[in-house]
């Protein structure tokens, strides 16, 4: 019973944190990787006796939460290079 309230109460924060944490992207990257643990928990808690038909989901949201980070990860480095910091308010500042 308090699984069906920690794990949402869990993703609220996350995304909370998500929002007030967005001036810099290896801030936000990890609030997005919180994300996605959170929900591959909160389906291994909710679907504890697994349809066959079920197992690969999890599979497949573990890869794309790898790929997401490593892209994330692909972008903080290629930004840190051009810009110098990763500070996301800077992206959009026009340079002339």
């Amino acid at each position: 019973m308090t699984l069906n309230i920690l794990l949402p109460s869990t993703i609220f924060v996350i995304i909370m944190s998500f929002i007030l944490q967005r001036k810099h992207m290896l801030m936000a990257l990890l609030c997005l990787e919180a994300i996605i643990l959170s929900l591959v928990l909160m389906l291994i808690m909710n679907w504890s006796p697994l349809p066959q038909n079920m197992t690969p989901l999890f599979i497949i949201l573990l890869t794309l939460g790898a790929c997401e980070a490593s892209l994330g990860l692909a972008l903080l480095v290629s930004m840190a290079r051009s810009v110098g910091t990763d500070m996301l308010n800077l992206l959009t500042n026009n340079k002339c």
